[in-house]
């Protein structure tokens, strides 16, 4: 697949189309045969309209109304009003990516045959996204549950030439002045396709996928920051051997050690933990990070199948099921319920959480001059006059404190709505929400402690680092964050190590030497 054009099938699609199409801003196109599919759902649902038995979401009302039956006149104004009525979000207005990730996977799903929309409604959403117009979607107004609905219908009011909408500029402008300037007429709806366009998992799914991404990247960051801290504090590499991790067989915890492995391979600096201040062992925050790296590794691999299942699936409720023959029926169905993704996006905040614990304590321990076995206090030039980096430590210590509070499940929670027909919700969206937040804060947490170990290798003077060590060094000094010396304006150094950190810059410098990482 060319990466600047992801084309949409019937089959679903992979975590790697949704980052293209969400920060890539790849192009999207419609394949023949899941524009067929669309045409002949259709069909089953003109069918259907054209009959006098009710039929949700058809010819009904919704939620807590669909005991109403809806007469033929009066159905177009329903799949408006769904729209409009539903566009009820409040808040600061979520960031682009989350908004591209959303629209494209529902138009995954619409794409599959098995909602009932008009073919012009899907080939209206690829124009937007193609056009580069983003809806305004507000951070308040998903249960999880009936999918992502206050997020979804802004997006869906777009489409109707309503509401605001940011162009490619980023410039916020009436989405009916964006669709005009570009040529795409806004659509009218029909039967069954406004409780379409609202009725998915969509946003807690395409957060999901790229904090994924984000936190593959970020845990062999952090494999790479725990190497260099043993390296500073003159540790053992003995506890990473393969055949310590083989008789402890999870798969996270062996790529993580052979991680450290290869950053620490040629170090003179490790083995010394017997010399000056004799240690039969190193701590746990050094000893145990393949531990504790690895159960968040195997944890991220649990969420990346959850997301694979969830990206192959067709949500929306009811649904258009076609036999052998080309019959057709629709059904109504729970598969809007955010519930598998919702927990992996609660457990992945935990792993968050703790990862960024144990490295926080790495630092702290290189600051202390009572455990970093012969480093200057704070690892300043001139103590005391100097203060080094420990408010550095404590700026870690708040996010850290932060990760926790944002581990505390979002999924556990459910409030009643909609009359009590939808009484169980999944509140995946806020679990979502609050993992991006985790996320940037273990980039952050993950810098602070980059810029203590790298300058306290350095203090390490008579000694060779690794030459993976060295190739960070240089490249992380070239970046902007300076080495040992006098007490400066440190926030400048952090803010290069954090956007080092999140460029992937950090991992491509080790690699240089290492090879590919896990």
């Amino acid at each position: 697949m060319d990466m600047q054009s992801v084309v949409v099938g019937t089959s679903g699609t992979t975590a790697e189309d949704v980052i293209a199409v969400a920060r890539g801003l790849a192009r999207v196109e419609l394949s023949p045969q899941a524009l067929a599919a669309v045409a002949a759902a259709r069909q089953v649902i003109d069918e259907l309209a054209a009959k006098p038995d009710p039929v949700y979401g058809v010819s009904t009302g919704f939620g807590s109304l669909a005991v109403r039956h809806i007469s033929p006149d009066l159905r177009t104004q329903l799949q408006r009003n769904i729209v409009r009525s539903h566009a009820a979000g409040m808040g600061p207005h979520v960031e682009r990516e989350v908004v591209r990730a959303l629209m494209f996977l529902r138009l995954k799903t619409l794409a599959s045959g098995h909602t009932g929309v008009r073919p012009v409604v899907v080939e209206t959403m690829a124009a937007i996204l193609n056009a580069g117009i983003t809806p305004v979607v507000h951070e308040y107004g998903s249960l999880g549950c009936s999918g992502d609905l206050a997020p979804l219908s802004h997006c869906a009011l777009t489409l109707l030439g309503e509401g605001e909408a940011a162009g490619p500029d980023g410039a916020l402008r009436p989405a009916a002045e964006l669709l005009a300037e570009h040529g795409i007429e806004p659509v009218e709806l029909r039967e069954k396709e406004g409780l379409a366009l609202l009725n998915g998992t969509d946003g807690m799914l395409g957060m999901l996928a790229m904090a994924c991404a984000d936190l593959a990247r970020l845990f062999t960051s952090a494999d790479i920051t725990a190497a260099l801290s043993l390296e500073a504090l003159l540790g053992t590499d003995r506890v990473l051997a393969p055949e310590l991790q083989a008789i402890r067989p999870h798969p996270g915890q062996a790529l993580s050690a052979d991680n450290m492995l290869r950053v620490l391979a040629g170090s003179e600096l490790t083995g010394h933990h017997q010399d000056d201040a004799p240690r039969v062992q190193d701590a746990y925050s050094i000893r145990c990070a393949p531990q504790v790296a690895g159960a968040g590794r195997d944890t991220l691999a649990h969420a990346r199948l959850v997301a694979e299942r969830e990206l192959a699936a067709a949500v929306d409720n009811p649904v258009v099921l076609r036999g052998p023959d080309g019959t057709g029926r629709v059904e109504s169905n729970g598969n809007f319920h955010g519930a598998p993704i919702a927990y992996v996006l609660d457990f992945l905040a935990i792993a968050v959480a703790d990862l960024g614990s144990i490295a926080e304590r790495r630092t702290d321990r290189l600051l202390d001059k009572n455990r970093s076995h012969g480093l200057p206090p704070f690892l300043a030039a001139d103590a005391g006059v100097d203060s080094g980096l420990m408010i550095a430590q404590y700026t870690q210590a708040a996010l850290v404190s932060e990760l926790k509070r944002l581990a505390v499940p979002a999924s556990v929670d459910s409030i009643p709505s909609s009359a009590m027909q939808e009484d169980h919700v999944s509140m995946g969206w806020s679990a979502a929400r609050k993992l991006r937040t985790a996320v940037d804060n273990l980039t952050r947490i993950i810098a602070v402690e980059l810029v203590a170990a790298t300058r306290a290798v350095e203090l390490r003077t008579g000694m060779t680092p690794a030459p993976a060590t060295q190739a960070l060094l240089t490249a992380v000094r070239a970046a902007g964050v300076e080495g040992p010396g006098a007490d400066r304006f440190l926030a400048p150094d952090l803010a290069a190590a954090e956007a080092f950190v999140r460029s992937g810059a950090l991992v491509e410098a080790v690699e240089s030497v290492t090879g590919p990482l896990a």
